[in-house]
């Protein structure tokens, strides 16, 4: 995840096809981030664009990934992001 350009996302799904596993896995693995500030989950979202889950600090946080995303330049509209313009393939 720290590949992930700052301005860009990648989806649940790149990230299984890239870990050979599944994108399900992929969201477990991310919910138990312990370190969140160095390891930047909340640059992870679903295939449609929708934003998904984001657990900090042992809660489901929403609006602080939203608020993070948007600080990284990424506009969040309807709860969703454009990923033709903000998706990072690895």
């Amino acid at each position: 995840m720290k590949k992930i350009p700052k301005g860009k996302v990648t989806t649940y799904k790149e990230l299984a096809l890239v870990m050979g596993t599944h994108s399900r896995a992929i969201a477990r693995i991310l919910a138990a981030n312990k370190d969140p500030e160095n390891i930047p989950c909340y640059k992870v979202v679903r295939s449609d664009g929708s934003i998904g889950g984001y657990t900090f600090k042992g809660r489901l946080d929403v609006k602080r990934k939203i608020a993070l995303l948007k600080r990284d330049g990424i506009e969040v509209k309807n709860g969703k992001i454009d990923l033709k313009k903000y998706l990072h393939r690895f």
